[in-house]
């Protein structure tokens, strides 16, 4: 497990890449995702993603922070990240205390106890990302976009997207089975980094072609 204690966000990113141990199944997935959304990057000269899981909470949270982290990281133009679910909860505490714990920065901008949106960023960026559960149809959310389920059950209980350029897979395991345990931050600081690694390693590839 990766020690936070006074690590940084860019720290924690590469060492989750080099640490990211990978099946042949699971590297083909994400090769074939880099060179989707690297398609249709060249032909529009924009893309947004869209991640999506059932609840908007956790997992695609995760997602969306670390690509954004991973679109600035290799410097890449005209990408865009976003998220959303099948039903609005919140951007769960433990997901916000562990994203801050490898040094983003969450500002509040609309308190609400059901679910308050942040401005979410790093140091070294001016740029920020509003994070907040929603649906992922919610006006926030620019389109067309590429889907990419994270959730253990979104692929089947998505309904159809008619927005989604393409839709993919990418399920990861509920940290929140993990929640009042003596395990939450661990559990949650691993997932952080399996979604961290990955996502570095889908950008770094785009990153490499379009070099």
């Amino acid at each position: 497990m990766i020690n936070t204690k006074n690590i940084n966000t860019k720290v924690f990113f590469e060492e989750a890449r080099k640490e990211l141990i990978l099946t042949e199944e699971r590297k083909d997935l994400l090769l074939e995702i880099a060179d989707t959304i690297l398609e249709e990057y060249l032909d529009r000269e924009k893309i947004n993603l869209n991640f999506i899981c059932t609840h908007n909470s956790s997992r695609s949270q995760f997602a969306q922070v670390w690509s954004f982290f991973a679109i600035e990281y290799f410097n890449l133009k005209n990408m865009f990240t976003y998220s959303g679910g099948t039903e609005t909860t919140s951007f769960h505490r433990n997901t916000v205390k562990c994203l801050q714990k490898t040094g983003f920065i969450f500002s509040v901008v609309d308190f609400s106890h059901q679910n308050p949106r942040y401005l979410v960023s790093f140091n070294g960026t001016k740029k920020s990302i509003l994070g907040f559960s929603k649906l992922y149809d919610h006006p926030q959310n620019s389109y067309p976009f590429v889907a990419i389920t994270t959730c253990d059950n979104a692929d089947q209980n998505c309904p159809y997207i008619p927005d989604a350029i393409e839709r993919f897979h990418l399920p990861y395991n509920d940290p929140k089975t993990s929640d009042n345990t003596d395990l939450t931050e661990e559990t949650y600081l691993n997932t952080s980094k399996q979604i961290a690694g990955e996502l570095f390693f889908i950008f770094e590839e785009i990153h490499q072609k379009l070099s």
